[in-house]
């Protein structure tokens, strides 16, 4: 896992988002996203002992569930699927990388062995951000001047009231005097305590469902746009999009193995299409 360069304010864990980098010849832009859902290649880190800062200040372990990710906030719980063993873990995601194009996600090695990854190889995942704890997170760790929002209370004015006198029929009922007196109220609920840094080792068993690899390079509107691209690489145009509102995607595969797909992104890289990325349909 190799983080951006260092900041001053690096020292101590803290949540950040970050400016836009380069690594590995590829520029990325981190962005808040509580609704991530990614599939492509998983790797494992080559860090063999702990002690060196993360991205967001904290120490990396390669006996805890850790990864890192190019471009959500830190740090984050996400959900990783190994797409051919069945294997499901939670991981705290709180360093930037992988280094390589075309892999989505770098594991710690505890959680590469628990999900099968071998080391050295990759596997195919599907990750996807936990909101819930994602935003406890968020919210309990500290975070650079200006970037956590102030809420003002409403001004509340003074109450008036008056004493009406009872429907015809009715009886008033004999007023209790309130001054002085403590007056219930519901107890304010604590906030969740934000998930720890050492997660626990759960794993969830299900099936196997390996996919097929793809290169997937940019995304348009315009239909004319995407074919431009696809003839400059050797693709295809495949429309998606909502009814009413069409889009066009740019695609090449499947590819049978991942040195296949490898070749095929770095021939887009180089020419120009700064985006394509390998994922598993």
């Amino acid at each position: 896992m190799r983080p951006p360069p260092p900041q001053a304010s690096a020292a101590q864990p803290r949540y950040t988002v970050g400016e836009p980098y380069a690594m590995g010849g590829v520029w990325s832009y981190p962005r808040e996203d509580f609704t991530l859902r990614e599939t492509g290649l998983a790797v494992v880190a080559a860090d063999a002992r702990a002690g060196r800062r993360t991205a967001n200040g904290e120490i990396h372990d390669p006996g805890l569930l850790m990864a890192a990710h190019r471009t959500v906030q830190l740090p984050a719980i996400l959900r990783v699927t190994n797409l051919e063993t069945g294997r499901e873990i939670l991981v705290r995601a709180n360093d930037r990388g992988p280094a390589r194009p075309g892999r989505v996600l770098e594991l710690s090695r505890r959680a590469a062995a628990l999900l099968g990854v071998p080391e050295g190889g990759t596997a195919q995942v599907a990750l996807a951000i936990e909101a819930e704890p994602s935003r406890h997170l968020a919210a309990a760790l500290p975070q650079p001047e200006g970037t956590r929002l102030e809420i003002a209370a409403a001004p509340r004015g003074p109450v008036q009231s008056e004493a009406l006198a009872p429907p015809p029929g009715s009886r008033a009922a004999p007023l209790r005097a309130l001054s002085g007196a403590a007056v219930a109220t519901a107890p304010e609920e604590a906030p969740p305590a934000p998930p720890p840094e050492r997660l626990p080792e759960t794993l969830w068993q299900g099936p196997a469902r390996p996919g097929r690899l793809y290169l997937q390079a940019s995304t348009f509107l315009s239909r004319a746009d995407a074919q431009r691209q696809a003839a400059r690489i050797g693709a295809r145009v495949e429309g998606t999009g909502r009814p009413g509102r069409p889009e066009y995607r740019v695609r090449l595969g499947p590819f049978a193995t991942v040195a296949e797909a490898d070749t095929a992104l770095e021939r887009a890289l180089r020419s120009g299409v700064s985006d394509a990325r390998i994922l598993i349909d």
